[in-house]
């Protein structure tokens, strides 16, 4: 306990994400360029450095950036559509393949006792960006430590991003 009875637990990542929704540039933004999916896709910069795990023809799969957990993933079309109903059938099935090779790589990655799938489409369902359609493929087990986001709009990561990114590349099926 600290001198005051509050308890502190560092989520540094916090502040950018923070920062960017008081200057009005949130990630939930989609800007002149496209979504920032679309922005960082164009970037250049190494798979590495942008969080991007794998990419297939039509879709890829990147780090969540503002994870809710160690080995959050977002898979997603390369193409900018909000709508399930806007992807092509090739576009669809390739996305659902992806959205099963990362739960195999999260699944070797970490041994969860479950994962979340799910997707949020439209604002209103909580899409943070709403132009470029993602799913979330998240670990999740038992221990998960979820009444923090609910008590002190803290989220408890045990990792960096970058050792996260390392362990699902490698268990990234057919690597």
């Amino acid at each position: 306990m600290s001198a005051g009875g509050l308890e502190r637990l560092w989520a540094g990542w916090r502040s950018a994400y923070v920062a960017g929704h008081a200057e009005g540039t949130a990630d939930a933004a989609i800007t002149e360029g496209g979504s920032v999916f679309t922005r960082i896709l164009a970037s250049g910069r190494p798979d590495g450095e942008t969080g991007v795990v794998h990419r297939g023809e039509r879709v890829f799969t990147i780090l969540n950036r503002f994870p809710y957990g160690s080995g959050h993933l977002l898979c997603m079309p390369y193409r900018e559509v909000a709508d399930l109903l806007q992807l092509t059938p090739d576009e669809s099935a390739e996305l659902w393949a992806e959205i099963r090779a990362a739960v195999a790589a999260v699944t070797a990655a970490y041994r969860p006792d479950g994962v979340n799938v799910g997707m949020n489409l439209g604002e209103g369902a909580g899409a943070g960006v709403p132009g470029h359609l993602h799913a979330h493929v998240l670990p999740r087990w038992h221990a998960d430590s979820n009444f923090m986001t609910a008590t002190a709009e803290t989220r408890v990561l045990p990792e960096a991003l970058p050792d996260t990114f390392r362990r699902v590349v490698l268990a990234w099926p057919d690597r």
